[in-house]
């Protein structure tokens, strides 16, 4: 299918689907001006403090959000913003990608070019596509080039809030890409970039914020100019592999629960925020109230007229107490009045505010799917590999529901890229193939632990001289790991000789015929 109509409603999505990942983005960018403004303006845009926010019911309950709370006329904004949100995408992202997964492939050109990609960027995207699969509720990659940049294709991440894709059976067949050329807050430029098998169709469309508008010529913007002179007639550049979908979504974890009952995003991925907003939202709160005590325990002084000095410049311009000054006239006052200087500095509730977070944080982590531990240790102790699976199952079980989703979608959009370098396009000469993907163990055994099981195992007669040395060096290829067994066993007395070398008599003796 070509690239949508013009006037199209833009994005074409479920609202409630816009709006979710409106709330998603706002609090993985951590920035409080993007949440004050999700939150204050949802449901309009005309006035600031809305009726909405102060009535009961559904909307008012809705409504009145934390960080949806206008903020009095002529008082500052005092809220405090704690990046819980980014902490955990970063994390997801950290415990699937901080060790690359192993990508092999039968070919050796094959091999030779993954180990390419890798050294030119993949394990960094992938870090960064984990992070926004984790907030977003999933990730496209997607096969780009431009030979100005670079000879040969490469991934390049979307995230989900930037894609239309298409499912059926819950494989993607296609998917639409945009991205704002410009915007001035009511007229906006959109390249629509739309993937389907064998080919991808460019078109640029002027328009507003919630309607596609008219499509222009691709010459219109320096950005889309040069796929002008690549395009057909209408508007797409065949990418020399016909079967293949240059673009892959991978779910960060499925079933999306809220969305099962709306067609187009039944088979859309969920965020790791899914039902811990309001948990965030509290976090915030709870945060903000403890600052907020610290500015009102500031230690204060209250001190009576009689205390105060003209400032010396005439009526009207002010009195000033001089806290060094040593020497006061005595008031005459009753001796049951107060008026003496009072020191007034109220208490900050560290424990409350402290218990409180912490509470909110675990609810939170743990709703997410993590261990707390997987977010620092209190105590900082150091704790060996076993410990740390213990404390952390839940976070390693998550992360194995996790490599379910990424296999086979990374291991399609490398299988696309191969073939499109196949192609008319680069002629690269390699025969495309899927990489065997292997996740690397996210805990690492340290040296002594390693050390350990391979001489158990060696003193129980469980594994060969080899099976010990891949243990030990898991990263290691198979020829350096054949030369550790043989200097082992030569070192060891235990190297054998290849009866083939050996005379009948023995070794180095031959036999009475000669043999």
């Amino acid at each position: 299918m070509p690239l949508p109509d013009a006037a199209t409603v833009w994005p074409p999505r479920a609202p409630e689907v816009t709006l979710a990942l409106g709330d998603w983005g706002a609090w993985y960018s951590g920035d409080p001006d993007r949440l004050y403004e999700q939150y204050l303006y949802r449901g309009t845009r005309t006035y600031l403090n809305r009726p909405s926010q102060y009535r009961g019911g559904l909307t008012g309950r809705l409504a009145r959000w934390w960080w949806g709370q206008p903020t009095p006329y002529g008082e500052k904004r005092t809220k405090t913003h704690v990046p819980l949100a980014g902490d955990i995408a970063r994390a997801s992202s950290d415990l699937l990608f901080a060790e690359p997964p192993r990508l092999t492939a039968t070919s050796t050109a094959a091999q030779a070019r993954i180990d390419q990609l890798l050294e030119e960027g993949l394990h960094a995207g992938l870090l960064e596509s984990g992070e926004l699969c984790a907030a977003l509720g999933g990730v496209y990659l997607r096969v780009v080039w431009d030979q100005t940049v670079r000879p040969r294709p490469w991934l390049s991440p979307v995230a989900a809030d930037g894609a239309i894709p298409d499912f059926s059976y819950g494989v993607l067949t296609a998917v639409t890409f945009w991205t704002t050329l410009q915007s001035d807050g009511q007229h906006v430029v959109r390249h629509l970039e739309r993937h389907e098998r064998g080919v991808i169709y460019h078109g640029v469309y002027e328009g507003t914020i919630d309607n596609l508008g008219r499509q222009v010529p691709l010459t219109e913007y320096p950005a889309t100019e040069p796929l002008a002179d690549q395009v057909d007639a209408d508007g797409g550049i065949n990418t020399g592999a016909p079967t293949v979908l240059t673009a892959a979504y991978i779910p960060n974890m499925r079933p999306a629960r809220q969305w099962r009952d709306i067609p187009m995003a039944a088979y859309w991925g969920v965020s790791d925020y899914q039902g811990i907003e309001s948990l965030l939202d509290a976090l915030d709160e709870t945060y903000s109230s403890w600052m907020r005590d610290i500015r009102l325990a500031k230690a204060r002084i209250i001190a009576p007229s009689q205390f105060l000095t003209s400032s010396g410049y005439g009526p009207g311009h002010g009195v000033t107490f001089d806290e060094d000054r040593e020497l006061y006239v005595s008031m005459n006052v009753p001796p049951t009045s107060d008026q003496g200087l009072v020191l007034n500095q109220f208490t900050i509730r560290f424990a409350e505010h402290s218990a409180t977070a912490d509470a909110l944080i675990e609810q939170a982590v743990r709703m997410a799917g993590y261990s707390t531990a997987t977010f620092g240790e209190p105590d900082g102790s150091a704790l060996t590999a076993t410990e740390v699976r213990a404390r952390q199952a839940r976070t390693l079980t998550t992360r194995g529901r996790k490599t379910l989703y990424w296999t086979p979608g990374l291991g399609d959009i490398i299988e696309a890229l191969l073939a499109v370098e196949a192609g008319p396009l680069f002629n690269s000469g390699v025969a495309p193939e899927r990489p065997r993907i292997e996740w690397q163990d996210s805990v690492s055994e340290s040296p002594l632990d390693l050390a350990q099981t391979a001489l158990a195992l060696d003193q129980a007669r469980s594994a060969s001289t080899e099976t010990r040395v891949r243990l030990i060096h898991q990263d290691w290829p198979d020829d350096r790991v054949q030369a550790e067994v043989d200097a082992i066993n030569s070192e060891a007395g235990t190297s054998l000789a290849d009866p083939a070398t050996l005379g009948t008599g023995g070794a180095g003796l031959d036999g009475p015929d000669g043999s």
